[in-house]
């Protein structure tokens, strides 16, 4: 499976999509590109909510590899979001690029981190980490294999779906210009906590609120006016994570004053008055010689 990210992660195709590896060659190169920035905990988020989850293709018993490439520093917290992944039972290989921050990388990435992390100074030197990197990846697969066949207790790691694990009816109420307040019903075995992960829509920093699992609701304040949210309600077990629940709503734009009126004018003044705008502490009043020919 592959999902490509910036602001907003994309699937380019599931764990089920293809069952040959000439369909994935043909896919990876008809592959476009997907610039922009460089939210990495949103897209790990996404990889979890949606890509290794049983309706995509992802099986209870198999194990669960995730390959993060990179060519830059996150601007959100990819350490908490991979945290996640990794108390699941979720492997993570890191891969930078040019400039990607080996510090982060290391945060990021399973243990033991020589076998989990690699950095190259340009794309095409990525080849050169083929080899090793199949054959690392390969032992991981053959390793679970052979503990099962020894009959050895293996952990699975349901990245779950239903209403056992996943919340219901998402409410968003009280939207004012700078916040907003969120409500669900819980599902019927509470999780452990939520993360609630919130961001604009048309590009910004992911924010995050983590709350205990006995908790359905919570104030999101401090947002910017006049701006459309995307919210994320996740709820995260012990060794599963439900389904997320989505909502998209935008904030108040902040009120204007009104009905201008210019009075008392004389050859080198004139008087303004307005009603007033409601929250405003201060006004930036400004002025300027209209151009010749303009209307007075």
């Amino acid at each position: 499976g592959l999902s490509q990210y910036s602001s907003d992660p994309r699937t380019e195709w599931d764990l089920s999509t293809y069952s040959t590896r000439e369909q994935v060659l043909e896919a990876v190169r008809n592959l476009r590109y997907k610039g922009g920035n460089t939210l990495t905990g949103l897209a790990l988020t996404h990889v979890l909510e949606q890509n290794l989850k049983p309706g995509a293709g992802a099986r209870l018993e198999a194990e669960k590899l995730v390959i993060l490439l990179t060519d830059g520093k996150s601007q959100d917290d990819a350490n908490m979001a991979a945290q996640t992944l990794k108390n699941l039972g979720i492997e993570i290989f890191a891969i930078g690029v040019k400039n990607a921050d080996e510090v982060e990388l290391k945060q990021v990435a399973s243990e033991p981190l020589e076998l989990t992390v690699y950095n190259v100074l340009d794309f095409p030197l990525l080849s050169s980490l083929v080899g090793k990197l199949t054959r690392v990846l390969c032992a991981k697969i053959k390793e679970r294999s052979h503990k099962e066949t020894a009959g050895s207790a293996v952990k699975d790691t349901p990245v779950n779906t239903g209403p056992q694990l996943s919340p219901t009816d998402l409410k968003i109420s009280a939207v004012t210009s700078k916040s907003m307040h969120l409500a669900w019903s819980p599902p019927l075995r509470p999780p452990k906590q939520y993360r609630v992960v919130y961001y604009p829509s048309k590009g910004g920093t992911p924010k995050e609120v983590v709350l205990e699992g006995a908790v359905s609701s919570v104030q999101l304040s401090n947002l910017t006016s006049h701006t459309e949210y995307l919210v994320s309600v996740i709820p995260v077990y012990d060794s599963a994570v439900g389904d997320g629940l989505r909502g998209v709503t935008s904030t108040l734009p902040l009120s204007s004053p009104r009905s201008l009126r210019i009075s008392e004018l004389s050859h080198n003044s004139l008087r303004l008055s307005w009603k007033a705008a409601q929250g405003a502490t201060h006004y930036l009043v400004l002025c300027s010689a209209a151009p010749d020919g303009a209307e007075d």
